[in-house]
């Protein structure tokens, strides 16, 4: 079973992509986690608490299904890693998209919300330097800058492709296919001196 904090944060998650983070409700929040609101206060402190460590939850949780692989497959090439990182953010399944949702609604109040702006911030950077550093496997000549920019262009694309497709604006095939072309542009940018 899963501790306490772990089912909290799952739970804000939820009510997150669900409601947006002005209404997430601290007492809806604990009857969605089927804990008290005194034992969500005590983990957290207040509500900047559970957005911040939601925050991290959902970049953690991101982060294993995205990297996640079976110990019998072959490994993979710098660009099959590249690609399957990125693909798995856009994958039809509830965890994904309570995730992207919830990360899409953090990243809107962020533009209100001075504290959540720093950590979103920072959480981002994060991602930028992963895709950076997994373009450079690919591209190990591209001068750094290139790669960060490339980086930060892939991600912006990623997380705009991924709003597109959870309101419906875009299937999610499609949404893979422009991430390929996307990832496939940057990749002949890198390779162009």
């Amino acid at each position: 079973m899963a501790s306490r904090n772990t089912r909290i944060l799952e739970a804000a998650a939820r009510v997150i992509a669900r409601r947006g983070v002005r209404g997430l409700r601290v007492e809806e929040l604990a009857a969605e986690a089927g804990v008290s609101t005194g034992l969500i206060y005590y983990h957290f402190k207040d509500r900047t608490g559970i957005l911040r460590h939601t925050l991290e939850f959902i970049n953690d949780r991101a982060e294993r299904y995205t990297t996640a692989r079976d110990p019998e497959a072959p490994p993979l090439d710098p660009r099959e890693e590249l690609q399957q990182v990125l693909l798995l953010e856009l994958q039809d399944s509830e965890e994904v998209r309570e995730n992207s949702a919830a990360w899409g609604e953090l990243r809107a109040s962020a533009v209100f919300d001075p504290a959540l702006r720093e950590d979103l911030a920072r959480a981002t950077l994060v991602w930028v330097q992963e895709v950076a550093a997994l373009l450079g496997q690919v591209r190990p000549m591209a001068p750094a800058a290139r790669l960060a920019a490339a980086a930060e262009r892939l991600t912006a694309l990623l997380e705009g492709l991924s709003m597109r497709w959870l309101s419906g604006g875009v299937g999610v095939d499609h949404a893979r296919a422009l991430m390929e072309s996307g990832i496939e542009a940057e990749l002949a940018g890198l390779g162009q001196r």
